[in-house]
């Protein structure tokens, strides 16, 4: 972070495009100001490409006189907010005509009036996102009314207006509260947090499109749980992902008791997190045990215990996806594949383990083996360190073992060796479900070690077939 109002000043009036955009924006007989997202990161040193310009005149007008220095022809115009947007050099530009707000009770979307940029910063979500910079000026100056880079540099989230009204007219802003304090590592001030709670139910308005991108942002974050913990406490969570709220607490039956399998899921949504920013692999993290509460029995003997869950719990991403309308395409079955088969490695650590269960284990993997072992490493939570350290040594011999059965044997992206017509035209029958049975039994010879993965093996292998059943 910049750390003083000279540094930050030296910055600002260096910046390549800002400076571009005041010799732009000169002709225009306005105010014109920069504010928001871009102001806010160019003094956390963050990467932004989000301009947003506030006018107190026509925007739209002010976005072709920009839109025309960028040789762009294309502009968005939303006559009802009073704002147009263009991309250019791969920098989204917005453009506001400023305003005022006022929000019926069961709708988000505003119903604005122009006014002028001093009432347009109270419209706006958090003071940090108030900083301004204003154009058409021989210097820079930062435009810092309500004190948002005292908060900034006190890592606060604070409203600019009452926070009971700014969270009950956009009850978007509460899901983007938890996403700012775990995307900037920020807090939210206690007196915006109790109102968030107040208003949490209000959530119920926003269309499901925002509150997943919302969600996304927050699973994408370098430390997600400190964003679904805040959802949890507001009670928003409820609202947005019943799922997640049932995986939390601890039964207990003659003093025995499991662990808390919210607090595990989160714990290993971060562990992932710290390894990888592959956002679907965070959600296969996130919904590894999601099905904990519907399988969870108790008996005297085994104690406590959650058979099938990982089956079910596969199940069970297709119908969230769909509700959260996450891609139902690759991410799917990916989430849904890791998901089911996140018990299978561990207990193919021990010394005594077949390469038929390797290879088995590379067939249903496949080309996801290597983000199924690193979600199992991050699966072990355990306080005992001695047991973590075991378990994921473990896991790195099954690793290294799974690796040299795979050069050998190419299991990984298995294809049969021999196609169907091929079968066909060998044995000389028609097609049939015998073909995709005799198909099945290569490959499970195959997978179990008797014949090795090429043509030439299959074939014989189907000529020994053809002699049991007498077929040729």
């Amino acid at each position: 972070m910049l750390k003083n109002t000279t540094e930050i000043l030296k910055v600002i009036n260096e910046h390549a495009q800002l400076k571009k955009l005041n010799e732009i924006v000169c002709e225009f007989d306005a105010r014109v100001f920069v504010i928001g997202g871009f102001v806010r990161d160019i003094i956390l040193k963050r990467p932004s490409k989000d301009i947003d310009i506030v006018t107190d005149a026509d925007a739209h007008a002010l976005a072709k006189i920009v839109a025309s220095h960028y040789g762009i022809q294309k502009i968005h115009h939303y006559k009802r907010y009073g704002t147009a947007a263009f991309k250019a050099n791969g920098i989204h530009y917005e453009f506001v005509t400023a305003r005022k707000e006022s929000y019926q009770q069961t709708s988000r979307n505003p119903i604005v009036t122009p006014s002028n940029f001093e009432d347009d910063i109270l419209r706006r979500d958090f003071t940090i996102n108030t900083l301004a910079i204003e154009l058409r000026q021989p210097k820079f100056a930062l435009k810092d009314s309500l004190n948002g880079l005292s908060d900034l540099q006190h890592q606060i989230l604070k409203t600019p207006s009452h926070p009971d009204k700014t969270f009950y007219d956009d009850p978007l802003r509460m899901l983007r509260a938890a996403r700012f304090a775990c995307t900037l590592n920020f807090t939210i001030q206690e007196h915006c947090f109790e109102h968030i709670k107040k208003n949490s139910a209000r959530i119920k308005i926003v269309k499901q499109e925002r509150i997943t991108d919302e969600l996304q942002k927050i699973i994408a974050s370098p430390q997600p749980s400190k964003g679904l913990y805040i959802l949890d406490k507001t009670g928003i969570l409820e609202y947005v992902f019943p799922e997640l709220t049932r995986l939390k607490g601890v039964d207990r039956i003659q003093n025995v008791g499991h662990k808390d399998n919210f607090i595990h899921t989160l714990k290993v949504l971060d562990n992932v997190a710290e390894k990888s920013s592959h956002i679907w692999l965070r959600w296969a993290a996130l919904l590894h045990d999601i099905a904990k509460p519907q399988t969870k029995r108790f008996s005297p003997t085994n104690g406590w215990t959650f058979h099938g869950h990982e089956d079910l719990g596969s199940k069970m991403v297709k119908p969230i996806f769909e509700r959260l309308k996450l891609p139902l395409d690759g991410a799917l079955s990916y989430v849904e594949k890791l998901v089911r088969l996140h018990l299978r490695p561990i207990p193919l650590t021990q010394e005594n383990t077949s390469d038929s269960a390797l290879r088995r284990l590379l067939f249903d993997a496949g080309e996801h083996i290597d983000d199924l072992l690193l979600l199992c490493h991050c699966d072990i939570t355990s306080k005992n360190e001695k047991k973590v350290s075991r378990f994921r040594e473990n896991l790195k011999a099954l690793k290294l073992k799974l690796e040299h059965l795979e050069q050998r044997d190419h299991i990984k992206n298995f294809q049969p060796p021999i196609r169907g017509t091929e079968i066909i035209d060998f044995l000389k029958i028609k097609p049939s479900k015998q073909v995709g049975d005799i198909k099945k039994k290569i490959k499970d010879a195959i997978l179990d070690g008797l014949i090795e993965n090429n043509k030439e093996s299959a074939l014989a292998y189907l000529k020994k077939i053809a002699v049991d059943r007498k077929v040729d």
